[in-house]
Order: structure tokens, then sequence, then C-alpha cells
């Protein structure tokens, strides 16, 4: 690791990269779980996706606007960042060529052209496959941003969120010192994740610019053997509920924490998806947003979700398909939040976030929230909505 530092008053001409990748996201809402490969990529369009990179891009940039007069964006053209670069006013520098449809070869390219440009930060939006083709040839060569936009964010190069991706990189450019650390690269089969099935690997490293305030943590993964009995007695708790409301939709969101719900039930699980249960039975397997929606239509439904271990996320990272307009049509106060003590103490007194695309939605659950932590047991806990 290393201290990176610069004053203001020197940096007039610096130069920020910026890699977007377009298509990152799209899966989520629609049940995909990533957009890896061109045959995922037509499945999810077919389903209605739309890209969200570009959006959470623009809340990272905009951090950024009382430097435009000292700072150059170095990007690709059109929608890998030229487009919206220009259109807030940035000076721009188009590296480059792409086709009509982006490929992680792109992704490589753009970040070689950085590295030839000599960028003094590279800042990417995308996803762990993202993550993976830029570490590709980036390594530890210069600093690195990820603005999160993907599916899977197990990876340790993130800030926390959009805007926290903006006020770190605000912090760099106005030479504020900041230590450089290594930050892991981890991403996962896609077939074998829609299967269900987690298979987790370390692709690299790369230098990131580090505040614990503003970056994420590397995913946490796996329930230890001391923390079954405790999730089977949770999921009696909520069974106990959906026995006292047959005619509720239950929402069930994806992780192992949640797990023992379906197992108890005796019904199919998605590890990696969304079911919907209705008085014991399974309704719908690996839904996506739309079918959530067309589930429930005006009938009373809940939705049961998970905390993300070390990073705290409740919505936004995984489980897209509970969308901002979902979360709106079952109510805030219909919602059942399940983690353990331990999951809990990973964050270490940080608030659990919220990230569902609507910064509205999102604010409205900032203040504190009831975790579910034990079969009679809750836990009062700090809710933040991201901006």
């Amino acid at each position: 690791m290393s201290t990176f530092s610069h004053f203001l008053r020197k940096v007039e001409n610096m130069k920020l990269g910026l890699i977007i990748n377009p298509i990152a996201g799209m899966g989520g809402r629609v049940g995909l779980k990533g957009t890896d490969g061109a045959e995922i990529l037509q499945q999810a369009l077919s389903l209605g996706a739309v890209p969200e990179a570009n959006a959470k891009t623009r809340q990272a940039l905009i951090e950024l606007i009382p430097l435009q007069s000292q700072l150059t964006i170095y990007t690709y053209p059109g929608a890998m960042g030229e487009d919206l670069a220009r259109e807030l006013g940035f000076r721009t520098t188009v590296l480059g060529k792409i086709g009509v449809q982006t490929t992680p070869d792109d992704t490589m390219a753009a970040a070689q052209a950085m590295l030839d440009a000599q960028v003094d930060l590279l800042c990417f939006a995308g996803g762990d496959g993202t993550a993976r083709n830029v570490a590709a040839v980036i390594k530890t060569k210069l600093p690195v941003l990820g603005i999160p936009a993907g599916v899977k964010i197990h990876s340790g190069v993130f800030a926390s969120h959009p805007q926290a991706a903006g006020e770190l990189m605000f912090k760099f450019f106005s030479g504020e010192e900041l230590e450089l650390v290594d930050g892991e690269v981890m991403d996962i089969d896609e077939e074998a994740f829609r299967a269900g099935v987690v298979t987790t690997r370390l692709y690299g490293l790369m230098n990131i610019p580090s505040d614990p305030e503003l970056i994420q943590m590397t995913k946490s993964g796996g329930n230890q053997a001391p923390e079954r009995e405790v999730l089977l007695g949770i999921a009696e708790r909520i069974i106990e509920d959906m026995e006292d409301n047959p005619e509720t939709f239950y929402i069930i969101g994806s992780g192992s924490s949640l797990s023992p719900i379906m197992e108890v039930l005796d019904l199919q699980n998605t590890l990696l998806g969304i079911d919907v249960v209705r008085n014991r039975q399974l309704v719908g397997q690996d839904v996506n947003e739309r079918e959530i929606l067309q589930l429930i239509k005006d009938h009373p439904a809940k939705i049961v979700v998970t905390v993300i271990g070390n990073q705290g996320y409740v919505f936004g990272r995984g489980n897209q398909q509970i969308s901002a307009e979902v979360i709106k049509r079952v109510g805030k106060e219909n919602i059942l939040i399940v983690a353990t003590r331990n999951k809990l103490d990973t964050l270490k007194g940080r608030p659990l976030l919220v990230d569902t695309g609507d910064p509205e939605l999102n604010s409205s659950f900032n203040g504190f929230i009831r975790v579910i932590t034990t079969y009679s047991s809750e836990s009062v806990t700090k809710v933040k909505g991201l901006a």
C-alpha cells in the first residue's frame, strides 16, 4: 500500500479515466443475475431490461462538477462515457472506437487506452465482470475506483454507492491525502450462479484510494455452522407469520440466510433468485420484477429479505427484482428483514443500506428499522437510503 497526495493548486491538468459498461446491471430486475454474454444480454432486452449504468455514473460525476475547470475526462465513445461526460459539461478527450454493441474486449481496450494516456485515476461503472476486465489490463499500475452498477458486486474495488464514488474522486482530485490499498477483484461463474451455485474466486488486485466510509467491503459469504440453528429458528418465525396470513403473498429474497425458510416449508428454493410463496405453496419461482407485480396485483404481500454481510445492503445488491415499484406496491410496513446477530456485527456499527434506484423511496427508509435476529428477538438497526 502507498500514500497518494497532491494539492488542489496543481490539479489544473488532472486526468480522470472513465469507462462505463453500458449493459451492466441490466439483468437484475428481470431476474437474470448478470449480463455476461451476448445471449444473456439479448434475453435481458427481450424481458424489458433497461440500461442503468449511465444513471449511476451520473450520480458520481455530478460530485466532480466543482472541479470541471481543472479536470479532463479521458473516455471511450458514446455510451461508454463520452455522451455523459459531454452532457455534464466536462472537458473530454475521446479515445478508441466501438461497435453498436459493446463487449468485454471494448472494456479491456479502453483500460489499455487509459493506461497509455497515463490518467491519474481510472473510474469504471459496472459489476464484477467489468472489474475483471479492467483488472486484466491495469493490475496495480494506476489507481482505480469502481462505481457499483452491476448485478454482482462481490469485489472490494467499488465505492459503497455511486454518490460515494463521486465523493471519493472529489477527495482524490482535491489533494486530500488518501492511502492506496489493494482491493480484491472477485467474481463468480454466472452459469453456476443461475443454477443456484456460488463459486467465487479471486481474479487479481487493483489499487484503490481508500476511505472506510466510502469504500465497499468484499462481500462475506456462507453461513457457518453455529448460525444454522439461529436461521432455522428465524425460519419458523417467518412461517408462523405465513400461517397467520394464508392469503398473503410472501416475496422471498435471495441469499443463504433465507434458504431455511424454503427448506422448512419443503419447497424448492432459488438460492440466488426471488421466489414467491402463498399459503405455504410455491406460486412463483426465480421471478423477475414484472412477474412479481403480476403475481401480487391487488393482493396483500410481504417482502422477506436479508442483509449482505460486511456491506449492509438490504435492497439493491443481488435482489434488484424487488424493485422500487414492488416495494411501493407492498409497502414498507410489510418488509421483514432477517439477519443473525453475527451478520449484523460484521457491519461494525455501519447502517443498513437501501439502493432501489429511486432516491425518494430510498430516503424514506432513513432512520431505524427492526431486524429479526432470532426466533424470539429483534434488533433496532440504523438504515440509510442512498441519494
